[in-house]
């Protein structure tokens, strides 16, 4: 069994910055609510970076949505 190369691996999208702005965040008060730096809210918000599960709940939860509504694989959804 072998890995896909990177090129072939699904596109994490989000929904994470509406979100946060729909819930009155700026990015160090999420980053806070979570445990991580602000720049990595950043990271994510721009699909730079793809995060944890656990990080995914966190973030879904401080923004009071569901993960599915804050993230999904590119081409699973209507974008």
């Amino acid at each position: 069994m072998s890995r896909k190369p990177k090129t072939e691996l699904a596109t994490v999208n989000n929904r994470v910055e509406a979100f946060r702005l729909r819930a009155g965040l700026n990015r160090q008060d999420l980053a806070d609510a979570v445990g991580v730096h602000y720049q990595t809210i950043g990271y994510i918000e721009r699909g730079e970076y793809s995060p944890s599960l656990v990080l995914a709940l966190k973030i879904a939860s401080a923004v009071n949505a569901m993960v599915e509504d804050l993230f999904w694989l590119e081409g699973s959804l209507d974008e």
